[in-house]
């Protein structure tokens, strides 16, 4: 039996986005992207600054949870499609031009493997949306206070982070607004192809 693929949604619980975020199974979860800061160039009385406004920070939402993830894509079915490409083509010319292809992708994927975004993530169980909505103001203004540069996730980011996240392979169109969304319009549609079958019979 073939082994069912597991989706992004499935992986997490996912049910639905929502006015702050997503829905899952278990919670309603807001994120917020954090500007990074480059800690190489600070003194050490900066750090320690740093260090204690983020003891700071987590003391007085202690719900916040940290996220690192990368921040960019990887270009794994690329690279696949390539290497299949190779193991096929005779043309000496078209398999160089494939091997640059190849080599660039190494050499960019590389430079960008570094790259990563930061996140404060909010689960919220079965508080109402007024609720949700002022709790969330307090704490942008407390991430604000303790001098990190932050903004909430819109539905967008959120994709993008998910793809990004769950798996190098795939983009955040990808993931449906609703789970089950696609099923349910394939079925709409095939209805209505069929419909118009009827209508020119």
């Amino acid at each position: 039996m073939a082994k069912k693929k597991n989706s992004v949604q499935s992986l997490i619980g996912f049910e639905r986005f929502t006015n702050y975020g997503i829905r899952t199974d278990k919670a309603e979860i807001a994120f917020f992207s954090v500007e990074p800061t480059n800690i190489s160039v600070l003194s050490a009385v900066s750090v320690d600054t740093k260090i204690h406004r983020m003891m700071s920070l987590l003391t007085a939402v202690p719900e916040l949870e940290i996220i690192a993830t990368d921040s960019c894509e990887y270009f794994d079915s690329n690279k696949a499609y390539i290497k299949e490409r190779l193991a096929k083509e005779q043309n000496e010319a078209v398999r160089k031009l494939l091997e640059a292809d190849m080599e660039y992708l190494d050499s960019i994927q590389v430079e960008m493997s570094t790259a990563r975004q930061f996140l404060f993530a909010v689960r919220f169980r079965k508080e109402k949306e007024s609720f949700i909505f002022n709790r969330l103001n307090e704490i942008g203004k407390v991430i604000k206070d303790n001098g990190f540069i932050a903004h909430r996730l819109d539905k967008a980011e959120i994709k993008r982070m998910l793809a990004l996240y769950f798996g190098t392979s795939i983009t955040g169109d990808m993931i449906e607004d609703v789970e089950g969304e696609k099923m349910i319009m394939k079925g709409v549609n095939d209805n209505e192809g069929e419909t118009e079958k009827l209508g020119g019979e």
